[in-house]
């Protein structure tokens, strides 16, 4: 009795069905590659978003502590025959310039704990810089230090006793000559950050009496 055994042929993938998934393949690779690159830059990103805010919270917060901790106490220049205001406006290049407390001395370095300042702008840049001592001489260089960028402008308005806001300071409402109106400290001061990419930010001051 003989068997007729039927082997079928299997045949393996064209060479058109190979190129088409090789197609396919290069497509969905390429769309794949493409969200991957986006979540990238959302990432970098919200990097940069986050570390902007950090910044300007930082300089923000530092303005306000050493609005909050001003203290009447003027300053002599480099050629001890002029004094400078506990706190006044555009002086020397700088936006402002005061006396602040609170500069803690953890080593107990021989300087006081008070500290004067000075926020200056340059180049769309923020910065605050600080002496050493509080009366200056030749050789008393300020320590300058980078707040904030991106900035075009800080301005300033100070409440007077009368509760007036005024553009200078010291201001002529504040009364007094010499060393009184020297040491004349607003009842609050109002800052204004303007930014490139933010806009105006304005925080108002309290002045501890």
């Amino acid at each position: 009795m003989t068997m007729n055994i039927t082997v079928k042929k299997s045949h393996g993938f064209t060479l058109i069905e190979l190129l088409i998934a090789i197609v396919i393949f290069a497509i969905v690779a390429i769309m794949a590659m493409g969200g991957y690159n986006e979540l990238i830059k959302q990432r970098e990103h919200a990097a940069e978003t986050m570390l902007r805010v950090r910044t300007v919270q930082r300089a923000v917060a530092r303005i306000t502590q050493d609005m909050m901790q001003l203290e009447p106490r003027p300053v002599r220049d480099s050629t001890a025959s002029t004094v400078n205001p506990a706190l006044y406006i555009n002086s020397n290049g700088c936006l402002l310039e005061l006396t602040r407390a609170g500069w803690t001395n953890p080593v107990g370095m021989p300087r006081s704990t008070l500290q004067r300042v000075c926020y200056r702008l340059s180049d769309n840049k923020l910065y605050r810089d600080y002496w050493v001592s509080l009366d200056r001489n030749l050789s008393n260089t300020p320590q300058q230090a980078e707040l904030l960028g991106q900035i075009t402008s800080m301005t300033f308005r100070f409440m007077d006793g009368n509760h007036q806001w005024q553009t200078t300071w010291p201001a002529n409402s504040t009364g007094g000559t010499g060393n009184a109106r020297a040491r004349a400290l607003p009842l609050a001061v109002e800052v204004t950050l303007k930014l490139s990419d933010w806009g105006d930010i304005t925080r108002i001051i309290e002045i501890a009496a």
